[in-house]
C-alpha cells in the first residue's frame, strides 16, 4: 500500500504526508537527550497506534461497548494495585533500557542505511531489508525530515505484567480519564518493554518529508503493530529546533516555531486531526533548565553518574503534535507565583453570563472546563525565565503585568484552559515578537522596554498588549484549533481582536478610554493592512487559500499546507488583520458585550476540538435569505458570493435561494444556474417561474418559457397547471 505522493513538491506548499485516515498515533512517549557539543538531540520515540477502522482481523476478538468499559475500569483498578510495586518493576525496565542504550551503536551498525540521493523513488535513507517488503504491505507514514533513523522495532507490550490479560485497546484507549495517572504509568511501562522476539525489526525508509514503516506481509492497519519504537538523532541543521546562544552568550536550543513544525525533532503525525497526548523525558546538562509544554512544573532528578539532569513532562489533553514545545538553556527564573487567591486584582467580569454547567463535546480527557475550582481561578501559577541580563526588565515588566493580563483574560473568556504558564525571554534571533504554546509563551526581548522618568505605564504597552495576544491563544489557537492549517485567521484574527479587549481590561480603562484606544489600534492596523495589500502577492492575501476545498484531504489523510514554505508569508499579517477587521465588523453589528458573550458560549461548545470556518448549508440558507432582504446587490458582490461559496454545487435549498437572488438582481451570469435548477429540481423550482415572470424582465420571462417548454411533458400535472398559469 503505497502512500500518497507529494501533490506538487516544486511549490512553496508544505506536504503533510501522514496517513491519518488509516491509522492514528494516540500517545507519544519521548526519551530525548540534548548534546550541545554536537548540536543534536538523540531520541527514542515510542508511538501508541490505533487503526481508524473499527474492523478487527478476528471475529472472536469482538468486544461489546459494555465489556470494553467494564474491562477498562478493571484494568485501571488493577494498575492501582500494581503500581504499589512499580519501583521494582521500573528498576528492571530501566536496566533493560540501559542495556539497550549501551548497545545503541550496535543497532546503528546492524541497520546501516543506504543513501539514494538520485534514485527515482527519492528514498534518502532505508533499512537494509526494506526491499524485501511489498507495495501491498500496509505502510505507516509519519511526517519526518532531517532525522537520522537507526532502527524501528515492534514493542512487546504483552511482556508487561499489567498488559497480559486484556487487549491493548481496552487497556490504553478505553481507560477513563479519571484514571489518567495509572494510564500514563502503563504507557511508561509499555514504552520500556523489550522488542518483540523474532519479529521485532520493522522495515523503514525515509524520503525528504516522511518516514515509511512496514511489517512484512502485514496488509492492513488492523494487523499493524500497536506500539512501535523509533531510534533516531536530529541534525544540527534540522529546521524544527534552533541551536544558538542567549543574550548572556550561553548555549541554548529551542523549538523556533518553524513552518515545518516538529517533524525534524521527532517522527510524528503533523495533520491537526492527529490529536494525541504525550509524555517526555529530557536529559540535559545539569546547569541547564528544561522548559516544555507540560501540565506540571518538572522537578529534575539526577541521571546516575552523568552530569545530566532528567526532566519529565506530560499532557493529558489531546493536541496536535505541532503544539509540542521545548526549550533548553541556562535560563534563570525571576520568581515563581502560585496564587492561592487573586490578591490585589480588581478586574470586573466582562460578561453578564454565569459559567454554569458545561457539557463537553470533545473526547474523554481531564477537562478543566468541568472543574468547579477552575471557574474562580482568575490567575494561574506562572513563572518567568530568561538570561540574567534581562531579569530586571522582566521583573519590572512581565511579572508586573502577568497577573493583570491573566485575570483580565479570565474575566473576558472564562476558565483558563491550561493549569499553569511559563514565559521565556528567547534569544535575539527569534523571528517573532512572541509565540504561544500549551503552558509556555516565548517572548522576544523587543517587547521589553526600560522604564524612563515620566513614562509611567506607557512603556509597558507593547509588552502588555503582546502578552494579552498570546494569552488569548490559549482559547483560540490551542484549546480550539483550526482543522486546516491554512485557516490561520481562526487563531490569529481572534487573538488580535481579543488582545485589545483583554488589555483594556488589564489596564482598567474607562469606557471612553477603551473606545479611544480601540479606534487608534484599528487605524494603525488598517494602515498596515493597506500597505501589505499593495505590496504583496495577491495569492498570499487570501484568508482561505483552499477556498471550497478547505479541510479536504486525500484518501489516506495526507494534504498540503498552501504557501507554508513561502518565505514572504512568514512576515505577512493578512491572517491577523483581515480576521481582526471581520470580527470587529461583526462586533459593531451586534454590540461588543453580546459578541463577547458569544465568544464564551463558543468556547464552552468547541473547546478541545478542531473547527473550520466555512458555513454549513443551513447557515448559507440564512445568509442568502438575509441578502434577499437587501434592495440592491452589485454585480461584484454577486460574483463574489458565487465564487466564494461555490453556490452552484450546494444542496437544493441553498441553490434555490441563490436562484432567487439571481432573479431579483437580474444577475445574468447566474441565469444558467436558474435554468439548471428548473430543469433538474422540478420538485422545488415551481415558484421560481413566478419570480421570473413578476419582474417583467424580457430575458427572465423568455428563460421561464424556454424551461417550461423543455420539461412540461414530464412534469407532474398539478405542478404543470400552476406553472402554466404563471407563465402562459
Amino acid at each position: 500500500m503505497e502512500p500518497d505522493g507529494d501533490l506538487n513538491p516544486d511549490t512553496h506548499d508544505l506536504p503533510l504526508r501522514a496517513n491519518t485516515n488509516h491509522i492514528l498515533v494516540r500517545h507519544y512517549v519521548l526519551d530525548l537527550t540534548v548534546h550541545f557539543d554536537r548540536k543534536v538531540i538523540s531520541g527514542v520515540a515510542i508511538l501508541f497506534l490505533e487503526p481508524c477502522s473499527g474492523v478487527r482481523s478476528k471475529p472472536e476478538d469482538d468486544i461489546g461497548p459494555g465489556a470494553i468499559e467494564r474491562d477498562a475500569t478493571i484494568a485501571a483498578d488493577t494498575m492501582e494495585d500494581s503500581t504499589k510495586g512499580l519501583g521494582k518493576t521500573t528498576t528492571r525496565m530501566e536496566k533493560m533500557l540501559d542495556a539497550k542504550e549501551s548497545s545503541r551503536a550496535e543497532f546503528v551498525g546492524l541497520s546501516r542505511v543506504r543513501m539514494h540521493t538520485a534514485s527515482k523513488t527519492k528514498i534518502i535513507q532505508a533499512s537494509h531489508l526494506w526491499e524485501t517488503t511489498s507495495d501491498s504491505d500496509f505502510t505507516l507514514v509519519l511526517d519526518c525530515c532531517d532525522l537520522d533513523v537507526s532502527k524501528v522495532e515492534e514493542v512487546d507490550v504483552m511482556s508487561v505484567s499489567a498488559m497480559s490479560n486484556l487487549p491493548l485497546e481496552v487497556k490504553l484507549v478505553s481507560m477513563p480519564s479519571s484514571k489518567w495517572r495509572e494510564k500514563h504509568q502503563l504507557f511508561l511501562l509499555c514504552s520500556r518493554a523489550p522488542g518483540a522476539q523474532d519479529r521485532s525489526s520493522l522495515h523503514f525508509n525515509r524520503d525528504q518529508w516522511s518516514l515509511h514503516v512496514r511489517k512484512k506481509s502485514i496488509t492492513s492497519p488492523q494487523e499493524f503493530p500497536r506500539v512501535i519504537r523509533i531510534f533516531y538523532e536530529t541534525r544540527p541543521t534540522g529546521g524544527s529546533v534552533r541551536w544558538t546562544t542567549d543574550q548572556d552568550n550561553r548555549v541554548c536550543v529551542y523549538t523556533a516555531g518553524s513552518p515545518i513544525n516538529n517533524r525534524a525533532l521527532f517522527p510524528c503525525q503533523e495533520p491537526p486531526v492527529a490529536m494525541s497526548t504525550w509524555q517526555a523525558t529530557v536529559r540535559a546538562p545539569s546547569e541547564c533548565v528544561v522548559l516544555m509544554s507540560g501540565e506540571e512544573q518538572a522537578v529534575p532528578i539526577e541521571d546516575g553518574d552523568t552530569r545530566f539532569l532528567i526532566w519529565n513532562y506530560y499532557v493529558t489533553m489531546p493536541m496536535p503534535a505541532s503544539t509540542f514545545t521545548l526549550a533548553v538553556g541556562h535560563w534563570y527564573s525571576t520568581c515563581c507565583y502560585s496564587p492561592l487567591v487573586d490578591e490585589g486584582l480588581s478586574v470586573t467580569d466582562y460578561s453578564s453570563m454565569l459559567d454554569d454547567a458545561i457539557s463537553c463535546s470533545h473526547g474523554d480527557y481531564p477537562c478543566r472546563f468541568t472543574e468547579q475550582s477552575t471557574r474562580s481561578q482568575r490567575v494561574i501559577p506562572h513563572r518567568v525565565f530568561g538570561p540574567v541580563c534581562f531579569l530586571q526588565k522582566a521583573q519590572m515588566g512581565i511579572l508586573k503585568l502577568l497577573p493583570q493580563c491573566l485575570a483580565a483574560a479570565h474575566a473576558v473568556l472564562g476558565v483558563h484552559p491550561f493549569p499553569r504558564l511559563d514565559v521565556l525571554i528567547v534569544p535575539t534571533g527569534f523571528s517573532s515578537l512572541a509565540m504561544a504554546s500549551p503552558h509556555i509563551i516565548f517572548l522576544s526581548q523587543s517587547v521589553l522596554c526600560a522604564a524612563t522618568p515620566g513614562s509611567g505605564d506607557n512603556s509597558l504597552s507593547l509588552c502588555g498588549s503582546r502578552m494579552c495576544h498570546e494569552i488569548a491563544h490559549s482559547w483560540f489557537g490551542l484549546v480550539i484549533g483550526a482543522r486546516d492549517w491554512t485557516e490561520e485567521w481562526i487563531s490569529e484574527g481572534f487573538a488580535t481582536y481579543l488582545e485589545d479587549i483583554i488589555w483594556a481590561q488589564a489596564q482598567q480603562l474607562s469606557l471612553q478610554e477603551t473606545a479611544e484606544q480601540s479606534e487608534l489600534k484599528a487605524l494603525l492596523r488598517w494602515r498596515r493592512l493597506s500597505d501589505e495589500l499593495q505590496n504583496s502577492e495577491e495569492e498570499l492575501q487570501i484568508l482561505r487559500p483552499n477556498m471550497e476545498n478547505t479541510g479536504q484531504v486525500s484518501e489516506s489523510g495526507s494534504t498540503m499546507v498552501k504557501h507554508a514554505l513561502n518565505p514572504d508569508k512568514t512576515f505577512m499579517q493578512v491572517h491577523y488583520l483581515k480576521g481582526y477587521f471581520l470580527l470587529r465588523f461583526l462586533a459593531n453589528q451586534v454590540g461588543e458585550q453580546q459578541f463577547i458573550d458569544f465568544f464564551r458560549l463558543f468556547v464552552k461548545k468547541y473547546h478541545g476540538q478542531l473547527i473550520l470556518s466555512q458555513l454549513t448549508s443551513d447557515q448559507l440558507v440564512m445568509l442568502l435569505e438575509l441578502l434577499l432582504e437587501e434592495s440592491e446587490l452589485s454585480v461584484a458582490t454577486m460574483r463574489a458570493l458565487q465564487r466564494t461559496y461555490n453556490l452552484h454545487n450546494q444542496d437544493a435549498e441553498v441553490r434555490h435561494r441563490w436562484c432567487e437572488l439571481v432573479v431579483k438582481h437580474a444577475y445574468t451570469q447566474g441565469y444558467k444556474d436558474v435554468e439548471h435548477y428548473l430543469l433538474h429540481d422540478q420538485a422545488m423550482g415551481v415558484y421560481l417561474y413566478g419570480e421570473l415572470m413578476v419582474h417583467e424582465d424580457p430575458k427572465q420571462q423568455a428563460l421561464a418559457r424556454r424551461c417550461l417548454s423543455l420539461v412540461q411533458e414530464e412534469m407532474d400535472q398539478s405542478a404543470r397547471r400552476v406553472v402554466e398559469e404563471m407563465v402562459l
